[in-house]
């Protein structure tokens, strides 16, 4: 593959009718954090920085290729997923210069440090942390063997055999798939934008609803938009590339919407670092600066701040800045710690005697969560005490409340505290390592010494990690006032009986 030239990306962007303010802004190599852009003077708020034609992202409805697949695309389950956009990236590279899109995949890594393409000894480490069980890697061979290999030898024509190892292999599949967990953004279809084969109807519907609506993930809040504008958020990727089995995310998410910008991915993001953000209007988006930017400063598009599991699996990369009380030290604000629900049901089971399945059944369809989030507000979440307050209710409470389909009130006691601190012990060893072994290895004179993927893997179970110790601190000092306040009534109590055995308390009633 074509190595990187800032010069011919350009040239190739501006060819392709893209609008770059060259005076204002370059693409450089920064050492170490790979590419990115860099201001050349000083820009002012509200700048356009460059803008990009509609029909430049590249996405299944601006390639050809379902086109020209006409009833296969759907016979082998090209439109669901991720695995239709993989293909026409693969199937667009393969074109060499004949693609409209050559000079932008010259300028796509070829190389990831996300966890997909980690050694099985590397992968150990993250064991305990929320990125094992989303790597996808197997779903997403599976997708491969079942649905590309028939389409490319149902279409020889297409997927030439002699192109297929080069353009067309399980590793190209792999490293398309990443460009597009790491790159691409939500575009929904707008007005006079050509549909696949059988979607007419939708897009027909969809465009009587909003001609030019552009969906925003819902976790990160709309800022900066101008009424004629809407704003573009980077796009929140599905955990994986095959998402046939989470009916939630498909009902939310056409796979048609994800699209890759050219030269809006240039941009890198840090932790409440944006000072750019990319807006649209009809016919193309642009990428304007939100904040006033010094000569020689990196211009920082937004992830939405997300904790460094994602970061990593995404992006291949975490953010290390300083902790918000009450954690203290280096890492990311934005970190999360996920408990499972079964854990919570294994601990409860060991002290309840009921039959806990059919609550946690009537749970899920309640309330549909069966993981918490604890984050670095070391709180423990409202959701959890709720969970736990629904297993510890007595037949005749439980009953009266399925009737009502009503979530317990998230009272906290002195057992909810007891139960939560033995689930929060168990999930702190689910980790290999304890936290003073991992900030050894991140200690100066260490961290020098391991390899750039074990560092990155540290650093997100030691976050976690940082936040359930924080969590149970907070438990612990709680269960404190609450067992003081149990032996005082006691106490009290103890006295009265003593009164009453004077004689001077009142007669008991009989």
């Amino acid at each position: 593959m074509a190595s990187f030239s800032a010069v011919d990306f350009v040239r190739w962007y501006e060819a392709q009718y893209g609008c770059l303010d060259s005076s204002s802004m370059g693409i450089v190599d920064f050492p170490g954090h790979g590419r990115g852009a860099i201001a050349l003077k000083d820009i002012p708020e509200d700048h356009t920085l460059f803008s990009i034609p509609r029909d430049l992202t590249l996405s299944t409805r601006t390639s050809a290729l379902p086109t020209l697949m006409g009833a296969g695309w759907r016979e082998h389950n090209l439109h669901e997923g991720w695995v239709g956009l993989i293909l026409c990236m693969m199937w667009e590279e393969s074109k060499g210069s004949e693609s409209k899109w050559s000079g932008y995949f010259a300028a796509l890594p070829e190389k990831f440090d996300t966890p997909m393409f980690w050694e099985e000894d590397e992968i150990k480490e993250l064991q305990g942390t929320a990125v094992v069980d989303k790597i996808g890697r197997d779903d997403a061979e599976r997708d491969y063997r079942s649905k590309l290999i028939p389409a490319f030898k149902s279409r020889p024509d297409l997927f030439p055999e002699e192109r297929l190892e080069q353009f067309f292999s399980i590793e190209r599949y792999h490293l398309n798939g990443s460009r597009i967990l790491s790159r691409s953004f939500h575009v929904e279809k707008w007005k006079g934008e050509h549909a696949e084969d059988g979607d007419e109807d939708e897009q027909d519907n969809d465009q009587a609803a909003d001609d030019n609506a552009m969906d925003v993930d819902q976790q990160e809040p709309l800022s900066h938009a101008a009424p004629a504008d809407d704003e573009v958020e980077e796009q929140q990727p599905l955990d994986e590339i095959d998402v046939e089995d989470d009916s939630d995310d498909e009902d939310r998410e056409d796979p048609a919407d994800v699209a890759m910008v050219p030269m809006a991915d240039m941009l890198n993001a840090r932790f409440e670092s944006e000072n750019a953000k990319l807006f649209y209007e009809e016919r193309e988006f642009k990428m304007v600066s939100t904040k006033p930017i010094k000569e020689g400063e990196q211009i920082w598009n937004t992830y939405g701040d997300p904790p460094n599991s994602d970061l990593l699996r995404r992006y291949g990369h975490v953010d290390v800045v300083p902790l918000r009380p009450p954690l203290s030290g280096m890492g990311n604000p934005e970190d999360v710690v996920e408990v499972r629900a079964d854990l919570v049901v294994a601990v409860m089971s060991t002290r309840v005697k009921c039959d806990l399945q059919e609550r946690v059944e009537w749970w899920l369809e309640e309330a549909d969560d069966d993981v918490f989030m604890l984050r670095t507000d070391c709180e423990l979440p409202e959701e959890f005490v709720s969970f736990e307050r629904l297993l510890l209710l007595s037949e005749g409470e439980w009953e009266k409340t399925a009737k009502k389909s009503k979530l317990p009130k998230p009272k906290i006691d002195k057992e909810v505290l007891g139960i939560a601190i033995e689930v929060l012990e168990r999930r702190l060893q689910e980790y290999p390592t304890s936290i003073e072994e991992d900030e050894k290895l991140l200690a100066p004179g260490t961290v020098e010494q391991i390899s750039l993927n074990r560092k990155h893997a540290v650093i997100v179970r030691l976050g976690e990690k940082r936040i359930l110790r924080g969590t149970l601190a907070r438990l612990r000092a709680q269960v404190a006032p609450a067992a003081g306040a149990g032996k005082k009534r006691g106490r009290d109590e103890e006295k009265d009986r003593d009164k009453g055995g004077k004689g001077k308390g009142k007669k008991a009633r009989t």
